[in-house]
């Protein structure tokens, strides 16, 4: 990386707050981030930052950033998929920059694999659960398996997690899915940058996370490959992308 780039993040936190995993990941690139203050992890814990998602986007295109990156996966599916598709298009359209979305992050992450049968673990509740479901096969894939937390509380309720207690959820939902060949682990309050190699090496798939592919992909939004070893095949793995 030859340049020191500069990339606008709207965040579900109430402050302004860049995920500590996507420091560690990229300590060279400046991330400006926008709080919306998602309250719970249900949709009217969704709905209470929704409408601020744009808003952030374009303060953000004001303090020239180069793109912007939508983080908070069910934040920016629970609506669906076609709202999904609806909002990032309006970033791209207000901004004027290249825009993506921790949603559409976990799909191209899964895309990379040519993955096509999925093994899901999150930590979500039901209703958030089946919203994802609908994002995924709404892109392609077929859920073979999901176990969640079950969480409903936004903050600490994920961020407690242990990495084992991640990477045994994510175990029970591989191996209720034989034919998997592929696996998600959705929900950015999750701390998975020490979970994906453990889980390939036990089990053989490739490890597509929530916070990991959004940094991935916000590195590619300014042209570079988010290449960096030691954290699973997707990061390992990634290319630059063509740039027009």
């Amino acid at each position: 990386m030859t340049k020191k780039h500069r990339i606008g993040m709207t965040v579900p936190f109430a402050e302004n707050r860049v995920p500590d995993e996507g420091l560690v990941m990229y300590p060279g690139v400046e991330f400006v981030p926008r709080g919306t203050g998602v309250r719970s992890l249900t949709p009217e814990g969704y709905d209470a930052a929704v409408d601020k998602i744009i808003p952030g986007a374009e303060a953000l295109a004001r303090e020239g950033v180069e793109a912007v990156m939508l983080m908070g996966t069910s934040l920016t599916f629970y609506r669906g998929p076609k709202f999904h598709d609806e909002l990032l298009e309006k970033a791209r359209r207000v901004t004027g920059l290249p825009c993506s979305s921790m949603s559409q992050s976990v799909v191209d992450g899964l895309r990379l694999f040519k993955a096509k049968k999925v093994a899901v673990s999150t930590a979500y509740s039901k209703v958030v659960n089946d919203k994802l479901t609908e994002l995924l096969e709404y892109n392609g894939f077929e859920v073979q398996s999901l176990e969640c937390f079950g969480i409903t509380e936004f903050g600490g309720g994920a961020t407690g997690k242990s990495e084992q207690e991640i990477i045994e959820l994510t175990g029970q939902a591989i191996e209720k899915s034989p034919k998997a060949d592929a696996v998600l682990i959705s929900c950015g309050g999750l701390r998975t940058l020490n979970c994906s190699q453990p889980i390939e090496e036990r089990y053989g798939l490739p490890v597509v996370t929530s916070t990991q592919s959004a940094f991935w992909a916000a590195l590619q939004l300014v042209g570079e490959s988010g290449r960096i070893n030691g954290y699973g095949r997707m990061l390992a793995e990634a290319k630059a992308p063509a740039m027009a």
